[in-house]
């Protein structure tokens, strides 16, 4: 039964009794008066779960009575009753922050569900959530055991990250928690399909839309279609699907989704290798090979994507687009405030590549930064504190601008991240790298049946340093520890985001294509 707290002013209060007696009924508790200044009053001296007003009272009104009200508790849900379906009337209702609006007469089912939804919804969401996904359990249990294709993954992935994101309201820790290692089921046979096909992708053109392939078959098209006079390209660094799905309803206002797929990150899906290899449209072999002078290998001093804009270009000029672009790459909150502040200069190109590289220095900083980590302690929080950025970062700002100038828009990325929490030993030299959830060195020394292992780094399209150089890549949650320090190290990084190596998180990453409304 509810115990709620209801107060109910209306001035023809004894005409209500019926709706009264069925409320309390129900288990509602319900003090009521007949003006608006007794309202005042006892919302002053007493905790009340929920205000009903009636508008057109004696003395003070409904509309007088409500910012009191508010003054009073600002969260308190206040529901107006009027007999008036005058327009300025609900204007000045609703902003004034009211909870709901009803018009007399009013039954007692409109007003039962009026403090459902008001009290319960929460509550009621989640059970209903709950008993969505116990329902389609199944299904996604069955689904796993078919032999899906790279559509039918990307397709699956999506489902799940759709209830990623719906059970995170839920507070129901044990339908959490099978969700959880349901999610974690699917990771590991993501992680078989991909190990049995991806050589062959590389090797034939019967695969999914990669890093490598992503400009040539997805953005060259509208390139050469579009009648837009510029068009925005803007590639923010370690998006994954879901955080995608955060922040695309805060474009609703300016855009219209025309196209929302994914695309499957090339290994290791790290920045020096995948995002190298999307704008140069080959794969990292390719590119030390035909441009030696825009790649850096793993052993080598420097940075590792400082070549982007020219490698673009040669990309540009492969696919016959001559057209006039810019590339501008943001890595600090400056640059961004810059970019927007001289935005109007980008309208006369044809293109303008903009790589924010805010997400991943968050992810980076979630594994440096105490604070971070607590903020960003999960899944759900991780979303959360993307969205707390977009809203407050320039590039909002600069998207906006994008669609006030009625461009097209096309969001992307490189590569997504996965919370890590298995560590797997490996041993490796001194010029080993220091990722987590890949490793590319000689005589490296590993479980192979814990890792997807390339022993020939041509069959990945990858340089090959040493003549015994070899890749090999964590699946799942699992991330590389070396045997020296081996708790510190794991205490350090378990439960912090990383990527470089196979799993849904990382590999399927959105590409959207948007129109201004």
């Amino acid at each position: 039964m509810a115990n709620e707290k209801i107060l109910w002013a209306d001035d023809e209060i004894d005409l209500l009794k019926p709706h009264i007696i069925f409320l309390e009924q129900k288990g509602y508790h319900l003090t009521t008066v007949n003006n608006g200044r007794d309202a005042i009053d006892k919302v002053k001296e007493e905790f009340f779960d929920i205000v009903f007003l009636d508008e057109n009272m004696p003395g003070l009104s409904g509309l007088q009575v409500l910012p009191e009200l508010k003054n009073i508790d600002p969260t308190l849900p206040v529901v107006m009753i009027t007999k008036s379906e005058e327009e300025s009337i609900m204007e000045d209702a609703i902003g004034s922050k009211i909870a709901d609006y009803l018009i007399k007469p009013v039954n007692p089912n409109q007003i039962l569900l009026t403090i459902k939804k008001n009290l319960d919804e929460k509550r009621l969401v989640s059970e209903k959530t709950t008993s969505d996904y116990r329902q389609e359990f199944r299904e996604i249990s069955i689904r796993l055991g078919d032999r899906m294709d790279h559509e039918e993954w990307s397709e699956f992935y999506k489902k799940l990250v759709h209830w990623s994101m719906e059970l995170q309201s839920t507070s129901d820790e044990g339908m959490n928690e099978i969700f959880r290692t349901q999610r974690m089921e699917a990771n590991e046979q993501f992680g078989k399909f991909l190990k049995n096909n991806y050589v062959q992708w590389l090797k034939s053109s019967s695969g999914p839309v990669m890093s490598h392939t992503l400009i040539k078959n997805k953005v060259a098209p509208i390139l050469k279609e579009s009648t837009e006079k510029s068009i925005f390209l803007v590639v923010i660094d370690n998006l994954r699907f879901d955080q995608w799905k955060v922040i695309s309803p805060k474009l609703k206002e300016y855009f219209r989704v025309d196209k929302e797929d994914i695309f499957y990150s090339i290994l290791p899906t790290a920045t020096h290798y995948a995002r190298n290899a999307l704008f140069a449209g080959l794969m990292p072999s390719e590119i030390e090979r035909l441009h030696p002078q825009l790649w850096k290998n793993e052993d080598e001093e420097g940075g590792k994507n400082l070549h982007e804009e020219e490698l673009f270009a040669t990309q540009l000029k492969r696919l016959g687009l001559d057209i006039k672009w810019s590339y501008n790459k943001i890595t600090q909150l400056q640059q961004g405030k810059k970019l927007s502040d001289q935005f109007s200069n980008l309208l006369n190109n044809k293109l303008n590549v903009i790589v924010y590289n805010f997400v991943d220095m968050l992810s980076h900083a979630r594994t440096e930064m105490e604070v971070i980590k607590e903020l960003a302690d999960d899944e759900p929080a991780y979303r959360s504190l993307t969205s707390s950025w977009f809203d407050h970062s320039p590039l909002l700002d600069i998207l906006r601008k994008i669609a006030e100038s009625g461009c097209k828009l096309i969001i992307t990325t490189d590569h997504g991240t996965i919370r890590v929490d298995n560590p797997v030993k490996v041993v490796g030299d001194r010029n080993t790298n220091a990722n987590l959830r890949y490793k590319a060195g000689k005589n490296l020394n590993y479980n192979p049946k814990e890792v997807f292992e390339l022993r020939n780094p041509a069959d990945g399209f990858l340089p090959k340093t040493n003549v015994s150089t070899a890749y090999i890549f964590a699946q799942n949650n699992d991330f590389f520890v070396y045997p020296n320090n081996y708790n510190h190290f794991v205490n350090f990084y378990s439960n912090t985001f990383q990527h470089g190596g196979i799993s849904m998180e990382e590999v399927l990453i959105p590409f959207a294509v948007l129109s201004v409304k």
